[in-house]
């Protein structure tokens, strides 16, 4: 697997189903500076390790597998409270729309594929970022923390987006950052893409069956594109 895929053979599905943070947004390092704010804050010790292994989870799992390290008297509900709090900071570093994202999923909308968004972040927050960075109206639906029973790595909400755009795993293509969302998009029964920084890093990468570093160079099409393609008279996009 290289890191820029396999370039010369398109991947064709009936639908792309796209990770939110680190992905379609650059939220990562606001994600990191926010986690790293709240373990301090309770003179917990948060090296890259622990934040690499919080990417692409719900924050209430993260929170429930963490709590025992806020004091005997911290409850789950408190704790994140007190991350929504933090996260009104001004300070934060800001959020952008990943490079490429808008182009790609353009691109994919114009071949008449079904695009859905599978978050680990909450409704609000996730409607809030597509609309500020002006690609809400490219998606047909969207799965979100408050939508599943468990998160990833767990399967769940990629086949809830199936299901909600009437497509078998087998004929979607899953676009992720992090290892417990590939790990989800491979159980799920779809085909993976490591993008951002999955892309570049082998040992999160894993799972994927391609890597892309610049989502715009994503070899994937529609059904009506490949046949295009088939015909001689398809056309870059």
């Amino acid at each position: 697997m290289s890191a820029q895929g396999d370039a010369g053979i398109p991947v064709t599905v009936k639908a792309a189903l796209f990770d939110l943070d680190g992905t379609l947004i650059d939220s990562e390092p606001r994600s990191r500076a926010l986690w790293r704010r709240l373990f301090a804050g309770h003179g917990i010790d948060c090296g890259e390790d622990v934040l690499d292994g919080l990417s692409g989870r719900r924050s209430r799992e993260v929170i429930e597998e963490h709590l025992a390290r806020f004091g005997r008297h911290a409850t789950a509900d408190r704790v994140r409270e007190e991350l929504t709090a933090l996260n009104g900071a001004p300070d934060l570093p800001p959020v952008r729309l990943v490079p490429g994202a808008d182009r790609l999923l353009r691109r994919l909308r114009r071949d008449g594929m079904a695009l859905a968004v599978v978050t680990s972040g909450g409704l609000r927050y996730a409607e809030d970022h597509l609309t500020r960075c002006g690609i809400a109206d490219h998606f047909s639906t969207m799965v979100s923390a408050e939508d599943v029973t468990h998160g990833k790595p767990d399967p769940e909400g990629y086949l809830l987006a199936c299901r909600r755009l009437g497509v078998a795993p087998g004929d979607a293509v899953v676009f992720e950052d992090s290892a417990a969302g590939l790990q989800a998009g491979r159980r799920a029964g779809a085909r993976c893409f490591a993008v951002g920084r999955a892309a570049k890093t082998p040992a999160l990468c894993r799972p994927a069956d391609h890597a892309v570093e610049d989502l715009a160079l994503a070899p994937v099409v529609g059904r009506a594109e490949a046949g295009r393609r088939r015909a001689g008279t398809g056309a870059e996009g």
